[in-house]
């Protein structure tokens, strides 16, 4: 099981693994040297600590990177050894490591939504362990660092929140008032750091455009069409990229190419949550988990960057299963070791999709390997599939 999943994951980082863009290097080079600026946070504290050059940006963007991949398979290896090596957990794993997630985490090494995940992971933790307090320090951190915290940390943070507060998992998740006490405790700093940075663009964002770009400009290794794109997305403000990019959202969300390619595993991937956790008599908790993994979707309204966006869900509703194991005991195993075939053809599509479909990536670039050499390397995937479905369920 370790090998199947350390074999997907190596597929989709092989295929679009790279050094750090000029746009992701841009942020670690921008900080608060000429007062405060949104997402001025890392790069902040980068410079505290190493020279600001290509090589430790390289350095810093491979550590994230591999301590993201290190945290998210050891969470997927033990919740799967936890739960007994269910089949509907171990498709949706194989399904994540294989999704467009990974492919774009690791074609945008070195972006700051690697540490927004990051933060979301330590969030979450901070919440389990009851740490609501520490957990809103790290929300309100994260917004500064990137303002995408708001759609990507907080909503699965207070699923985290609700589940870990519910007495009874089997019994629906009533907004009680001790859970909205708890929800306002952690909502109140991130919230109030949202609100302050978008007052501050709207007021004074577009004031410092020149200071950032001329001093991006003069980055041997960030080009001119680079600094003008990066000094416009930390000066714009949130109203004007709404205004620019509002009246593509149902385009984008409906009747995109990813509409179809990312939508159908994500359909799969929820559905494999429905069946290991038995929401069937649970629905509230399946329907919040759905709206919480689709909420990243409303960036489509803000930004431009579709199949990065769409890409997002798979990490929500990856954190989503993390979250759901830690309240609820492992199913006994009898009469839900093997999927239906139903169940067995959609995996199969779904599977087929996020490998052989080539993903549109930025800069112009493509992802690597033939589709012959696709079906090659997939190939052991699907063999040691077939192993654990046939193995025997080892008990005692």
């Amino acid at each position: 099981m370790i090998l199947l999943y350390l074999c997907a994951l190596a597929f989709s980082v092989l295929k679009t693994l790279r050094f750090p863009n000029d746009w992701s290097e841009a942020h670690w080079m921008l900080d608060y040297r000429f007062g405060f600026i949104k997402r001025g946070l890392a790069g902040e504290i980068f410079g505290w600590f190493f020279k600001k050059n290509e090589f430790n940006i390289l350095l810093l963007s491979g550590g994230i990177l591999f301590l993201l991949y290190t945290l998210i398979f050891g969470i997927a290896v033990r919740e799967t050894l936890k739960r007994e090596n269910s089949v509907y957990g171990i498709m949706f794993f194989v399904t994540f490591f294989l999704s467009q997630y990974i492919i774009f985490s690791a074609h945008l090494i070195g972006y700051l939504d690697h540490v927004v995940f990051l933060m979301t992971i330590l969030s979450i933790f901070m919440i389990k362990q009851k740490k609501i307090f520490w957990a809103s320090v790290i929300a309100a951190i994260s917004i500064f660092i990137h303002e995408i915290s708001f759609f990507l940390l907080l909503p699965v943070s207070c699923f985290a929140l609700i589940m870990n507060n519910v007495e009874n998992f089997s019994k629906k998740p009533v907004l009680s008032v001790y859970i909205i006490k708890k929800l306002a405790l952690f909502l109140l700093l991130p919230v109030v750091a949202v609100f302050s940075i978008s007052a501050y663009q709207e007021i004074s964002g577009e004031s410092y455009f020149l200071t950032l770009f001329n001093y991006l400009k003069e980055i041997s290794f960030i080009t001119d069409k680079t600094a003008d794109s990066v000094s416009s997305a930390y000066t714009k403000s949130f109203s004007y990229y709404f205004k620019e990019e509002s009246g593509h959202f149902i385009q984008r969300l409906l009747i995109s190419k990813a509409t179809f390619l990312y939508g159908i595993p994500l359909v799969f991937s929820l559905w494999m949550i429905f069946k290991e956790f038995g929401l069937k008599n649970n629905i509230r908790v399946f329907l919040l988990l759905a709206v919480i993994a689709l909420i990243p979707l409303l960036l489509h309204a803000v930004a431009y960057d579709t199949y990065r966006i769409w890409s997002f869900p798979f990490m929500i509703l990856f954190l989503g299963f993390w979250i759901l194991s830690s309240v609820s005991a492992p199913r006994d195993q009898e009469g839900y070791k093997n999927a239906s075939t139903r169940e067995t053809v959609f995996f199969m599509v779904s599977f087929l999709l996020i490998t052989l479909v080539p993903n549109v990536l930025f800069d112009g670039q493509t992802e690597r390997f033939t589709i012959m050499t696709r079906l090659i390397m997939i190939m052991p995937v699907l063999m040691m599939l077939y192993f654990l479905k046939k193995a025997p369920i080892l008990k005692g």
